[in-house]
C-alpha cells in the first residue's frame, strides 16, 4: 500500500500546483465576453508621449497606441471609437492590468521576461522596435554615449533605463551620476536647466520629449543606442482567445500594408479582392469575432504603414525614420505569420 499512498501523495501535490493556474485561467478567460457586454474597451494608456498618445485640442485621443487600442475595439466591438482611454503612470501601469482596471496596456511599454514572471502579463506582439538612447544639447557635440562619461544623466523612475545605462558605462569603465525622476515633466525641466547633461530612454520617447522643450532645434540625439527595447501591449496571463485576438489584430494591420491595401482604398472602394478580404472573415470569427473584423480594422485606423506615418513618421511632427519598423521585405523587422 506504500507504493498507493506515494501515488495518491503526488497526485495531490501535483493539483495543487496547478489548481491556481486553472482558476487564473477560469477567471481571465472572460475578457472578451467581458468587454462585449460592457460595450466599451477599457485601455491603458501613457497620459502624454508625443506621437504615442495625448490628446488634441479638442480633446480627442490620438496617437500610435491609441490607433492600436482603437483597432482592437473595431476588431471585437465593431466600433473603433468604443474606447475608453485610462491614463496610467510607470508605478500602477501592471497592476492595472492585473487587476482587471483595464482590458489591455498599450502604453510603450517594453517586453521583458521579469515583467511576464512577476506581473502575470504576456506581451502578444512587438508592435514598436526601439532602443534606448540619449539626447544631449547640440552645442556640447556628443556623437557617442561615451562622451557623457562623468556626468549626469536623468531617467524616468521605474523604467528599465536606469539599469541599462549605469552597466553601459561601467563596461565601458566609466562612472556616471543617474538621476531618476517620477514623471518626464520634472525631468525635461531638470535637463533644461542645465542640471543633467543629458536624458535617457527610449529614442521614440526622446524625440517626443524633444517636442516639449523650449528650442527642440538645440537638441540632438547622440547615435548610440544601447539596448533592445521590443515595444508592445500587455494583457493578463491565462486567456488565451484574449492575447491571439490583440497579437492577430497586429498582425492584420501588417498584412494589410503588404498587401497594399489602405484605408483609402477601402473607403473608395478601390481595394483589389484577395484572401485577405474574402476568405480570412471565417478565421476571425473562430477568435470569438464577428464576420469581416479584419475589414473593420483597417477601415477604422488604417494598415500599420499608414498608422505609423500618421503619428511618428513622415506626416507627423516628430518625423522618426521606420528604421526597424519598416516590414520585413523592406529590410526591416515588422513581419506577420501567415493568416491561412
Amino acid at each position: 500500500m506504500l507504493w498507493l499512498s506515494r501515488c495518491i501523495h503526488r497526485f495531490l501535490s501535483a493539483l495543487a500546483l496547478i489548481a491556481p493556474l486553472l482558476a487564473l485561467d477560469g477567471a481571465a478567460a472572460q475578457t472578451l465576453k467581458s468587454v462585449q457586454e460592457r460595450g466599451t474597451l477599457l485601455c491603458g494608456i501613457n497620459k502624454n508621449l508625443p506621437g504615442f498618445s495625448g490628446q488634441d485640442a479638442r480633446g480627442r485621443w490620438v496617437g500610435f497606441d491609441v490607433d492600436f487600442c482603437r483597432a482592437v475595439a473595431a476588431a471585437v466591438l465593431g466600433d473603433a471609437d468604443k474606447v475608453r482611454f485610462i491614463p496610467l503612470d510607470v508605478p500602477t501601469r501592471f497592476t492595472a492590468v492585473q487587476s482587471g482596471a483595464v482590458d489591455i496596456l498599450v502604453r510603450n511599454t517594453t517586453w521583458t521576461l521579469s515583467r511576464e514572471t512577476e506581473y502575470g502579463l504576456l506581451f502578444p506582439v512587438v508592435t514598436y522596435y526601439d532602443g534606448q538612447g540619449f539626447i544631449a544639447r547640440k552645442e556640447r557635440g556628443i556623437v557617442k554615449a561615451e562622451q557623457l562619461g562623468g556626468g549626469r544623466v536623468c531617467v524616468h523612475a521605474g523604467t528599465t533605463h536606469d539599469a541599462y545605462a549605469a552597466d553601459y558605462f561601467e563596461s565601458h569603465g566609466q562612472k556616471i551620476d543617474i538621476v531618476a525622476f517620477p514623471a518626464p515633466p520634472p525631468l525635461v525641466k531638470a535637463y533644461e536647466t542645465g542640471w543633467c547633461d543629458a536624458i535617457t530612454g527610449d529614442v521614440s520617447a526622446l524625440y517626443g520629449l524633444r517636442r516639449t522643450m523650449a528650442a527642440p532645434a538645440e537638441h540632438v540625439l547622440a547615435e548610440t543606442v544601447i539596448s533592445k527595447e521590443p515595444l508592445g501591449p500587455a494583457v493578463r496571463q491565462g486567456d488565451d482567445q484574449w492575447f491571439s485576438i490583440v497579437r492577430w489584430t497586429h498582425f492584420a494591420m501588417l498584412t494589410a500594408e503588404e498587401k497594399g491595401i489602405t484605408s483609402t482604398a477601402l473607403a473608395g472602394g478601390t481595394a483589389q479582392p484577395s484572401r485577405f478580404l474574402s476568405e480570412d472573415e471565417d478565421l476571425f470569427q473562430e477568435l470569438g469575432l464577428k464576420a469581416g473584423a479584419e475589414l473593420r480594422i483597417i477601415r477604422s485606423v488604417g494598415n500599420y504603414g499608414e498608422v505609423y506615418e500618421r503619428n511618428l513618421g513622415s506626416g507627423s511632427p516628430l518625423g522618426i525614420p521606420r528604421g526597424m519598423n519598416r516590414l520585413a521585405r523592406d529590410g526591416g523587422l515588422q513581419y506577420a505569420p501567415p493568416i491561412h
